[in-house]
């Protein structure tokens, strides 16, 4: 299976649009419908016309050899169908009608550089005639050239002055953008903003009239099995309609950091990209983005961003040009039911604080690391994946509850806690941590070590740990400040293995406490299973820093 945006149809500028023949043929069977036969009846020997609803006899079954003929069997009954499924689906006529003159077809036009194929030029004799047809022909063929290329895809207006929404991946790079009415009007459209993260645009018409408009719905009444509507622009054909339901919500397809699209049966296709689904109100649930097709075409499976996360992007796009999403200044790590059994919360749920961002909104000692946040903003946080979203949907610079789960002690579970702290701009946070990333120190082979040195290598649960000294640090690439224990092999039959453990991790803690040397960290072990645990939960550091819980059972 692939997974494919809908809406670019790139095609040559010179080279003309490919017509699509459609064939139908229409099936007969074989067998008429019974109607106004006449047959006779036994006792009068006169014609009747059959009845519409008059059962078809049964044949007699075949004589058997020195048996009685068997007599006939009367035909089983056959239920007539229920009104309802003769109908179908009541029709979408009226409602399509009012919506069409909203969605628009947009059209796009790109320069792009074609390498040159090395044919020498050719050259005619001096004065000759051919000598410009030459130079036209063979124009860019030595060097790189460039040619038109054009795409379509689909988008819906929703302010009568010209404000039109559509996928990002459709006007991606375009030198021009069209917007095509359903009455042949063409504009020229200007660039509001874009959002890549959430693959919205934002474009602005000058009509000489207010335009018919769309508004939004709110996405989270809808319910799995509800009809929708899709209007698009499927492989160029212009304004199309078709209906479906809501298969699934929610889904998580890894096209974006906040995806929680709505999954529906209605065919979008190629070209539908940027395209209004509809509620049976009429109004905007999702904008069609992707499907998941082996051919390009619709399979029944296509995915529409929620209403309720694009409508806050695209009031930021119109505001201001660009998004402004809430940052929290933190790294999370999914809580799995074996780090919450580690952690002693109970059931899995929430996300694990697994490092705060130097100078972010949270490097104020309040979060820590280990911290499961259950709730954002009175919001709950069912999963790592709730809480980005959750987050960037508030406001830059307000001030947040986050109610976190926190282990204490070893020996006690984990307790609740709330801490406040002040939302910074997601933007600002991404250019932070690409200038630390910059900035990080480089190893330093020379570098004096403090830890005890002189202890060997340690087995325990499939790994050989030894402490950090200059030639470690120099093969691993570990930071200057990095502190644990090295893992320097793992058994590949191991349970470690099997967890996805590697050389060259740092073990920061085990069971939440910080350990310095390899004997610590096998006693520590030791005793988690003198104490009968079953797992031991080790805090593992990757060589660049990043934090991660990993559950290892204790054999």
């Amino acid at each position: 299976m692939t997974l494919r945006t809908i809406g670019t149809m790139r095609r040559s500028a010179g080279q003309a649009s490919a017509a699509m023949a459609v064939a139908a043929m229409a099936l007969l069977h074989p067998l008429a419908a019974y109607a106004q036969t006449e047959t006779q009846t036994p006792e009068t020997g006169e014609a009747q016309a059959d009845a519409p609803d008059t059962a078809v006899p049964a044949l007699p079954a075949p004589p058997v050899d020195n048996g009685p003929t068997q007599e006939a069997r009367p035909a089983p009954a056959i239920a007539a169908p229920s009104a309802g499924a003769a109908r179908g689906p009541a029709s979408v006529a009226d409602l399509a009608e009012g919506l069409l003159d909203a969605v628009v077809n947009i059209s796009t036009s790109q320069s792009v550089d074609v390498a040159g194929r090395g044919v020498p030029p050719l050259e005619a004799p001096e004065g000759s005639p051919l000598q410009d047809f030459f130079d036209d022909l063979l124009q860019d063929r030595d060097g790189l050239g460039n040619r038109r290329v054009q795409s379509l895809g689909s988008g819906f207006v929703v302010d009568p002055s010209g404000v039109v929404v559509t996928n990002n991946h459709v006007i991606a790079d375009a030198d021009t953008i069209t917007v095509n009415f359903a009455d042949g009007t063409q504009l020229d459209a200007e660039l509001i903003g874009t959002d890549p993260k959430t693959d919205l645009a934002v474009l602005k018409v000058e009509p000489e009239e207010p335009l018919v408009s769309v508004k939004f719905g709110d996405s989270e009444a809808l319910r799995i099995g509800d009809w929708v509507m899709a209007i698009g622009n499927p492989f160029g054909l212009g304004g199309s309609v078709s209906i479906g339901i809501v298969s699934a919500r929610g889904r998580n397809i890894n096209a974006g950091p906040y995806d929680n699209f709505i999954q529906t049966d209605a065919a979008i296709n190629r070209g539908n990209s940027g395209g209004p689904l509809f509620d049976l109100n009429g109004d905007v649930v999702g904008i069609n983005t992707a499907i998941i097709s082996p051919s390009g075409g619709s399979i029944g499976i296509g995915f529409s961003v929620p209403s309720n996360l694009a409508v806050n992007v695209i009031d930021q796009l119109r505001e201001f040009g660009e998004t402004r999403r809430g940052w929290l200044g933190i790294r999370l790590q999914a809580v799995t039911d074996d780090i919450a059994e580690g952690l002693g919360i109970g059931e899995a749920r929430g996300a694990v604080v697994m490092g705060i961002v130097e100078g972010g909104p949270s490097d104020n000692g309040l979060l820590k690391v280990g911290d499961v946040i259950v709730s954002f903003d009175g919001a709950a946080v069912e999963s790592s994946r709730d809480l980005p979203r959750i987050v960037a949907e508030t406001p830059v610079g307000k001030a947040v509850a986050v109610e976190v789960l926190r282990k204490t002690a070893t020996d006690k579970p984990a307790e609740r806690t709330s801490v406040e702290v002040t939302l910074g701009r997601l933007e600002d946070g991404e250019k932070l941590m690409a200038e630390s990333d910059d900035a990080a120190p480089t190893s330093d082979p020379e570098a004096a070590e403090t830890g005890d040195t002189d202890a060997g290598p340690v087995e325990t649960l499939g790994m050989t740990l030894t402490e950090i000294d200059p030639t470690l640090r120099e093969q691993y690439a570990l930071a200057e400040d990095a502190k644990g224990v090295v893992i320097t092999a793992v058994a590949p039959s191991s349970n470690a293995a099997e967890k996805g453990i590697e050389a060259g991790t740092l073990i920061r803690e085990v069971a939440q406490e910080e350990v310095a040397t390899a004997r610590e960290v096998a006693d520590k072990i030791a005793k988690l299973k003198d104490e009968g645990r079953r797992n031991a939960l080790l805090l593992l550091a990757a060589s660049n820093g990043d934090l991660r819980f990993v559950v290892v059972p204790i054999e």
